[in-house]
């Protein structure tokens, strides 16, 4: 694989966040080793992404994502977003990313789900 630069990789990950797979995103994207912080604990891999991808697609159905603000300096990424699901949303997402040789290696991601009427 030839290098990416972080803002390249997290470009990459946004786009297969929206439109493609998180198999291909992890397989892309990430590192094998990968680690992510929540608020409701620790996981490791690409094994606790799917987890927490999951976990994201039961709070949020059928979600349409806007991305609001995205900075990448060095190694380091920030994205602010929201999010409309079937019943739910998210107006606080806050991800942050460190990005080594092409990849994903740490990740640290927050939001709250709020009931909605849509």
């Amino acid at each position: 694989m030839k290098f990416r630069a972080p803002a390249e990789v997290l470009d990459d990950h946004l786009r297969e966040s929206q439109h493609g797979t998180v198999e291909d995103d992890l397989a892309r994207n990430y590192a094998e080793d990968l680690v992510v912080l929540t608020a409701s604990g620790v996981f490791r891999g690409h094994d606790g992404l799917r987890q927490l991808a999951q976990r994201l697609r039961e709070e949020l159905p059928e979600a349409v994502f806007e991305y609001k603000n995205m900075l990448v300096e060095g190694e380091l990424g920030f994205l602010e977003w929201s999010a409309r699901g079937s019943g739910a949303e998210v107006e606080d997402g806050a991800d942050s990313y460190l990005i080594r040789d092409g990849r994903i290696v740490a990740q640290t991601i927050h939001y709250t789900v709020i009931p909605s009427n849509g």
